[in-house]
């Protein structure tokens, strides 16, 4: 090989046709709309104490079979897994000074979460291998005012509920487990999302299976289950026709699904095994392919546990391969091309995820409600650089995570993906 073979310096590109979409709707969800549209009935919610309270019957439907399927009592729905985490925890009292444990390394709203009750995030450091928030580094994060634990399943792999649970029932905790990327994966045979005492779920658009917006809250605690009912739609209302004792956090919101979204959902659950059983197919193609590669490694499934790849992530050894990883993806994604319906994003290999969510201007200026810096002025909790240094180290050097891995990917473009991998590896001095 030499330096003019690799696409980034003007050779043939591995793949020069567009992946597929990853495109999960069909003939069922359009029936179902239109079934909804003629009904006349695009929501039946009342924000009052009425038989509307709890939504209508696409909703009340969706609920039930969502709550079969992972294994849990009651299943909430929401307008979307952001709402499901602050439902959550207003249902589990968490207040004004209170403290909650979470992960530096997801969607913001999994620490943001906490700022609307008042509460303080404190963010615990991750796992080197798994990227979910790490047992060992908690026990010294927890102080009289730890009210809850929010643990995250990122990109599918459950977290260390075992560890987690026990630290939890230790102190008198209450765990939410934000498995918005985890449908379906299981830790010990119990399925992600009933893994804490209460689980949220993601139907957002990115998703494995989605109605545009959407999210459902689920546990196994009947007391929980009905004050997240509460809370997501106008507590204040329906707290006296109800004789409720406990008035803390019923406060509500509008957090309501529609019965569109909720008949869409109903259909997408019906597809949820298939989707997942082939991204983890074509994970482990991927995993199979690149394990060659000795400066690229899959961090591995926790034992008793299976993930269900909302992302495939892997650790890239910048001295092994004897160059930069921005450098390396960069000549990766040269040899490929973006996927159909969304080329403006470029081909959808990238160092890092998220920064950590503590770099964030409202962490670094500790500036969230109000002007006077409440709640964080009252607080010892701190947001430097630095606090979290494997999850500062896997963002800058380590961690990448690829999206061709999705169900609508063939064998074939699997393929393509691991053939370009290789294809850089070998000429990854002409990098340098």
């Amino acid at each position: 090989m030499n330096k003019h073979d690799l696409a980034l310096f003007g050779g043939n590109p591995v793949r020069t046709t567009p992946f597929p979409r990853y495109n999960t709707m069909g003939q069922e969800e359009r029936e179902a709309v239109l079934r909804v549209i003629d009904s006349g009935d695009l929501s039946k919610f009342m924000g009052a104490w009425t038989d509307g309270f709890y939504g209508g019957p696409e909703v009340r439907a969706l609920e039930e079979e969502w709550a079969v399927e992972i294994g849990a009592e009651r299943a909430v729905s929401v307008n979307s897994a952001s709402s499901g985490l602050i439902v959550a925890l207003g249902a589990a009292g968490v207040g004004p000074h209170d403290e909650v444990i979470v992960s530096p390394y997801s969607m913001c709203i999994s620490a943001t979460a906490p700022l609307f009750w008042g509460a303080v995030p404190v963010f615990c450091d991750v796992e080197p291998d798994t990227y979910c928030v790490d047992p060992a580094e908690m026990e010294a994060l927890i102080t009289p005012r730890t009210k809850a634990i929010l643990a995250v399943d990122i990109f599918g792999q459950p977290a260390d509920f075992d560890g987690i649970m026990e630290i939890a029932d230790r102190h008198g905790l209450i765990v939410i487990e934000d498995a918005a990327q985890a449908p379906l994966a299981e830790l010990h045979g119990k399925r992600a999302g009933t893994l804490g005492h209460i689980g949220v779920f993601s139907l957002n658009c990115h998703k494995h299976i989605h109605c545009g917006e959407g999210g459902i809250a689920v546990t196994n605690d009947e007391r929980l289950a009905e004050r997240m009912c509460l809370i997501r739609n106008h507590a204040e209302a329906a707290a006296g026709p109800r004789h409720e004792t406990d008035l803390t956090n019923l406060v509500g919101y509008n957090m309501r699904m529609t019965e569109l979204e909720a008949s869409v959902a109903r259909c997408q659950l019906r597809k949820l095994h298939p989707l997942v059983e082939t991204r983890r197919s074509n994970c482990a193609a991927t995993i199979e392919g690149l394990e060659a590669l000795p400066g690229i490694r899959f961090g591995g499934i926790r034992e008793n546990a299976s993930h269900s790849f909302y992302l495939l992530p892997f650790l890239f050894d910048e001295i092994r391969a004897e160059v930069g990883r921005e450098r390396f993806l960069e000549a990766v994604r040269a040899e490929l091309a973006p996927t159909r319906g969304r080329e403006k994003e470029g081909v959808k290999i990238y160092g890092g995820y998220v920064q950590p969510i503590y770099w964030l201007p409202i962490f670094q200026q500790r500036m969230a409600l109000g002007r006077n810096g409440f709640p964080f002025a009252d607080s010892g909790v701190g947001y430097e650089r630095g606090l979290c240094p494997t999850v500062e180290r896997l963002h800058l050097k380590e961690l990448f995570c690829s999206d061709l891995m999705h169900a609508a990917m063939a064998a074939t473009d699997v393929e393509d993906v691991v053939t370009a991998f290789h294809k850089v590896w070998e000429g990854r001095s002409f990098l340098k």
